[in-house]
């Protein structure tokens, strides 16, 4: 594989590479405990030997770690003539009993090792420790350019955010309020990617709407309360967003009806709008998603259990009830969307979270019927449903009744990936709303 990204520890022999494409042939090896002075460890490489060069296959050498430093591991040979590191082997793992990778080889005396002054005669060995880097390579690779999906997961009295890595690793999940201030507790939260930043919008317990930025260096701005800038709503229950250029669109449901205010390229908040007063009234809404389709803005809206949809081309439409061009269901709970190119995909929740539909909005207005998911997510209790168009494809995630998250993507060709759980290290309490969005 080519390397296409290096990353460099200041303080030891470690470097950490990206490789242009995945490996899925090999069962990766994982980073262990430290181990105790006097552990016993392989280290494994294709380094010269006592008689070849080149040796062409993989050979071990047993030893003992004698002492640990803060970077590095001092380690003793076993068996002194025939176990050694010698040139080639830098860069190979230290394992543990259980082949749990402790540290790298990085240096030896080489005593035995063919080229090496026959007067040399130590074997003594010392490696990188790597078995207390796992949160710099998460890190690292978090850092790193390429698409990610941020995810936000209400869980206790807080809204917790993780990252999915484009090979479908998750990180752990992180207390929002550790990071952007403490607010009372959080409810419910929303987020959308701009430009590599996150900005994630959140309703705290006592029901006011605030707004921060995590960007893509991963650090986090403070929250601000958006109220002060774009008007106070009572009773306010949900929060989705979206976005066009760098304009930050904020939808929220207050007061049973649908609000809407813009938050500007120069960070200035437009006072929060009536949606019914735009786009006609509906009835006592329950949830509201929306979805940017190129320079169009689409909200769709939950009233009586029903999905009513409308969008701004220059001026809002009437809502129309979707139920009318997708098909009927039962009454929705949840609802999200998201835009892919100029179509809008839709995701509900029916049935007290029962059953679950996908749809799509096509840019010539057109709908798809609504598709059942019971074949994609199984038999679940959707709590929270979150769509997100991420590097050309639908990635949906589920927060469920039996307190898990799942995760699946929808490709263009119109198969699902296999669900696959979402790991909820960090988060704490009963599960609740998700948002997902993607970054680049």
């Amino acid at each position: 594989r080519e390397i296409t990204e290096l990353a460099s520890r200041a303080d030891r022999d470690v470097v950490l590479a990206k490789l242009a494409e995945p490996v899925t042939n090999i069962t990766p090896a994982k980073l262990a405990a430290a181990p105790a002075q006097g552990a016993a460890v392989t280290v494994a490489g294709f380094g010269r030997t006592k008689t070849e060069w080149v040796p062409g296959k993989i050979h071990t050498s047993a030893f003992t770690l004698t002492s640990a430093g803060a970077t590095s591991y001092a380690l003793t040979s076993k068996a002194a003539t025939t176990d050694t590191v010698c040139k080639g082997d830098s860069g190979g793992p230290v394992l543990n009993s259980k082949g749990e990778v402790t540290a790298l080889a990085s240096r030896s005396w080489q005593g035995g090792c063919l080229g090496t002054s026959p007067t040399e005669t130590r074997t003594n060995a010392v490696a990188a420790r790597v078995d207390d880097l796992g949160a710099w390579i998460e890190q690292t690779r978090v850092l790193s350019p390429g698409w990610k999906t941020e995810t936000l997961i209400q869980a206790g009295s807080s809204v917790h955010q993780g990252i999915r890595l484009s090979d479908g690793y998750w990180t752990g999940f992180t207390d929002v309020q550790a990071k952007a201030g403490n607010i009372g507790g959080i409810r419910s939260a929303a987020a959308k990617g701009i430009d590599g930043d996150t900005h994630v919008l959140a309703i705290s317990n006592s029901g006011v709407l605030f707004h921060t930025v995590r960007k893509a260096d991963g650090t986090w701005g403070t929250f601000g309360d958006v109220g002060t800038a774009a008007g106070v709503l009572g009773n306010l229950t949900q929060v989705s967003t979206a976005s066009i250029g760098m304009e930050v669109h904020v939808v929220a449901v207050a007061d049973r009806k649908v609000f809407i205010t813009t938050r500007k390229a120069d960070g200035n908040w437009t006072k929060f709008a009536d949606l019914s007063s735009l786009a006609g009234p509906i009835g006592s809404v329950t949830a509201a998603a929306t979805a940017s389709t190129g320079s169009q803005l689409q909200i769709t809206a939950i009233a009586g259990g029903k999905a009513y949809h409308t969008g701004n081309n220059g001026q809002w439409s009437g809502w129309g009830n979707i139920a009318g061009v997708a098909g009927t269901t039962g009454p929705i709970t949840s609802v999200s969307m998201d835009g892919a190119g100029n179509d809008a995909h839709i995701v509900i929740a029916t049935d007290n979270g029962t059953r679950q539909y996908h749809s799509v909005r096509y840019a010539n207005g057109n709908w798809a019927p609504y598709g059942d998911l019971k074949s994609v997510l199984g038999t679940v209790t959707a709590k929270s449903v979150a769509a997100a168009a991420v590097d050309g494809e639908l990635q949906l995630a589920v927060t469920t009744a039996d307190n898990k998250a799942l995760h699946t993507i929808g490709h263009t060709d119109l198969t699902w990936s296999p669900v696959t759980p979402i790991n909820l290290q960090g988060t704490t309490g009963s599960v609740g709303a998700v948002s997902i969005t993607g970054t680049n």
